[in-house]
């Protein structure tokens, strides 16, 4: 794997989990970052944090990726010094409830389709156009392994994360004809805010999840992130499905019992 300082590496949602966890690991490799995210005090604390520990240069933007007027008008603006984005991380996305599906609320549908399939796309056709102009660039969904199977109440959830798969697999046809590398990364059970903003707080019932096995953890994932990005120009690393060692499918995960 080659290092890749020097770059300038645009991550969605940046402002915890894994989007956090790979801002730290493309700062500790040299590179500039662009961090967008809703919360804007996050991305800002972020930002010192590598600063004080990379020097890492870094671009902030709040901005919430289901809005397709913001997107396009952040990435028109983008001072001329960091127009060049090398790596886009497509990491924005979340999951609400485990209600069955004739029982789900349609503002948790509209949430996650418009942040994970409708955000990714908003992000994408704004970034890659540059890409193919300088002839440069690698693409990284965020999936999941809700891309693959289906679970209990995860209905609309895994119907989002294979949209990301199917999105991610074309996009690499509709871009077979550039230098361009289009990748994904499918972590199972990661231990971040995920659980917390599926079930709306619910601390308790969150931590559960988590109990009883080592999850991953998102610094796991963020590496799989670089791997995707560090590999050489002409290997592309079209997707990685990251699991943690108890886990064999998205409802089969072995929890040792006290």
């Amino acid at each position: 794997m080659t290092s890749i300082p020097h770059l300038t590496v645009l991550i969605t949602g940046a402002s915890s989990g894994i989007g956090r966890a790979c801002a730290e690991r493309f700062a500790a490799a040299g590179s500039r970052l662009i961090l967008t995210a809703r919360r804007k005090t996050r991305l800002q604390e972020i930002a010192a944090d590598i600063k004080e520990k990379y020097g890492t240069e870094t671009f902030l933007i709040q901005l919430d990726v289901r809005d397709p007027k913001a997107v396009a008008q952040a990435f028109n603006k983008l001072p001329e010094a960091w127009q060049g984005i090398d790596v886009v991380v497509n990491n924005a996305g979340l999951s609400r409830g485990l209600d069955k599906l004739h029982e789900g609320k349609l503002e948790d549908w509209e949430e996650m389709i418009d942040t994970n399939v409708k955000g990714l796309l908003y992000v994408s056709k704004a970034v890659i156009p540059g890409m193919v102009g300088r002839k440069k660039g690698t693409i990284v969904n965020i999936g999941s392994i809700a891309g693959h199977d289906v679970y209990v109440g995860g209905n609309v959830y895994c119907a989002t994360k294979h949209a990301v798969d199917a999105i991610t697999r074309s996009l690499r046809m509709d871009l077979v004809d550039t230098p361009l590398r289009v990748c994904t990364v499918d972590p199972g059970l990661v231990q971040t805010e995920f659980s917390e903003v599926r079930f709306r707080g619910d601390q308790d019932r969150a931590k559960k999840v988590y109990h009883g096995y080592t999850p991953l953890a998102p610094s796991d994932v963020a590496d799989a992130v670089y791997y995707c990005a560090a590999a050489p120009p002409h290997v592309q690393i079209a997707e990685i499905l990251i699991l943690p060692t108890a886990q064999a499918s998205p409802s089969m995960v072995h929890k040792k019992t006290e």
